[in-house]
C-alpha cells in the first residue's frame, strides 16, 4: 500500500461516492469547483447528529437542500446504469414542507420508490454512511432489474 492510499478517506473509495463526485463535477459548467477536493465538494452532504439537532423539526427546505437530494438520487440512477447498463430515470415530487416521493424507473419497472420526509434535515453522518446509503439503494434496484428483466427492458 502506498502512503497516498492510506491518507485517502475510505468513503471516497465507494463506487457510489465516485459517481456522485463525477456527476457534480460534470454539472460545474463554469469551473468554480475545479480547485475543490472531492471531500470538500461533498461536505454539504454531511450532517452530523449535532448539526441535525440544531435544525428545527418543522421547516421548509431551501433550494440548496432540494438540489442535493436531486443529485443524490440522480447519482443512484447513474450507478444503476453503471452496474446494469440500463438507464434509470429519477422522478421527484416534493411539497414546500419537505415531504414527497422519489421514484426511479428503468423501462416500465419502478426500481426504487422512496417516501421522503424532513428533507430540510437531509444528509449523512460521514462519507462512509453516504456511500453505504447510495450503494444499498443501487443494490436493491439491481435486484429488481435482475428479477424482472423483461419489464426493465420494456
Amino acid at each position: 500500500m502506498t502512503t497516498e492510499t492510506l491518507d485517502k478517506p475510505v468513503g471516497l473509495d465507494s463506487p457510489f461516492v465516485k459517481t456522485l463526485v463525477r456527476l457534480m463535477r460534470a454539472e460545474d459548467s463554469y469551473g468554480s469547483w475545479e480547485s475543490r477536493s472531492d471531500e470538500n465538494l461533498l461536505k454539504d452532504f454531511i450532517v452530523t447528529k449535532e448539526q441535525r439537532r440544531e435544525i428545527p423539526i418543522i421547516g421548509d427546505p431551501d433550494p440548496d437542500i432540494m438540489w442535493r437530494v436531486e443529485k443524490f438520487y440522480a447519482a443512484v440512477g447513474l450507478d444503476i446504469e453503471r452496474v446494469t447498463g440500463k438507464m434509470a430515470s429519477p422522478m421527484m415530487k416534493m411539497s414546500h414542507e419537505g415531504f414527497g416521493r422519489m421514484l426511479l424507473t428503468t423501462g416500465r419497472l419502478v426500481v426504487l420508490a422512496k417516501t421522503l420526509r424532513d428533507i430540510h434535515r437531509f444528509g449523512f453522518e460521514n462519507l462512509e454512511k453516504l456511500g453505504e446509503a447510495g450503494e444499498k439503494l443501487v443494490a436493491e434496484a439491481v435486484k429488481w432489474i435482475e428479477t424482472y428483466p423483461e419489464v426493465a427492458d420494456a
